[in-house]
């Protein structure tokens, strides 16, 4: 009776989240994965079940494996840059620059934009029209001297199309990248600096033994991050061309099964999908937990 006082109000406080992530968010996922067993094939539901057969045959499908060679490239793309310049930003913020907070603000902003947003200004931006018509970057690198880097950015044939529509993507979230790095480099304590400085390390023996250690933390939490927002990216290459088959990862693939009363095909899509994602977030929240408890 008296553990039942102790956690009992906590729980009927919580209760109705609970009920509400049972149904709509496990209830939906477990339907999701009933309907990637069945047939259905039209816009009236078949439930009948064909067991894995959806699943075997998106193995055998080429546009499926065509798509995930574009999630690969576009994850690495986009997950390498933002840590890059999110690193670069962060340090250059711990060195002190003037003008800080609206430095911050700037480089954060991005971020408040939907990628919806985002994919129409850079859509813009990698126009890729040639003579009087050329605009945006392929102009700004005409301008100052570099139109060996002109490219068709986008609307290439080849697999750099899916590279360069990681670069919206990354301009979005780096400046929350560079947010999480520049909290790991200010966490670390002032006397573990000093301490290797008395001992007669210089600043960058200082960054690379001291600080860089202690940001891994960041960059695992960062890298998982990002990850995990580049398997669910939709709005951006949908709003950048919908059609276009040298953009289309997994995701669009699954919406575009679905327009085409392909719900079964779509579900099993959506099923991988989330099975992918848990694999890569699950051991991070579980060494997380871990770390936790040790310290």
């Amino acid at each position: 009776m008296r553990r039942i006082r102790k956690w009992g109000p906590g729980l009927l406080l919580i209760s109705p989240s609970l009920v509400l992530l049972a149904v709509f968010v496990y209830g939906f996922l477990g339907w999701n994965f009933q309907i990637s067993l069945t047939d259905w094939q039209s816009l009236m539901p078949v439930y009948s079940t064909t067991g894995f057969d959806n699943y075997s045959n998106l193995v055998a499908d080429d546009t499926w494996w065509r798509d995930v060679n574009h999630l690969v490239i576009y994850t690495v793309v986009f997950v390498v840059g933002a840590l890059i310049v999110g690193f670069v930003l962060a340090l250059l913020m711990e060195k002190g620059v003037w003008g800080e907070g609206v430095l911050k603000s700037v480089y954060l902003f991005p971020m408040a934009m939907s990628f919806i947003a985002t994919a129409i200004v850079w859509r813009w931006l990698m126009d890729n029209g040639t003579g009087d018509n050329t605009a945006g970057l392929n102009k700004l690198l005409g301008s100052v001297g570099l139109s060996f880097l002109k490219g068709d950015w986008h609307k290439s044939d080849s697999e750099f199309a899916i590279a360069a529509v990681a670069i919206p993507a990354g301009w979005a979230l780096s400046g929350y990248i560079m947010a999480l790095f520049l909290a790991g480099m200010r966490g670390v304590p002032d006397e573990l600096r000093e301490a290797a400085r008395v001992d007669g390390a210089t600043e960058r023996q200082v960054f690379w033994h001291v600080v860089r250690p202690l940001l891994w933390p960041a960059t695992m939490s960062a890298t998982v991050i990002l990850v995990h927002i580049s398997m669910k990216t939709f709005d951006l290459l949908y709003a950048i061309n919908p059609k276009d088959a040298s953009i289309e990862t997994p995701a669009l693939y699954m919406y575009r099964s679905m327009g085409g009363y392909l719900y079964a095909r779509g579900a099993t899509i959506a099923t991988i999908l989330v099975i992918a994602m848990a694999v890569i977030i699950v051991p991070y929240i579980w060494y997380t937990m871990r770390s936790e408890r040790r310290s």
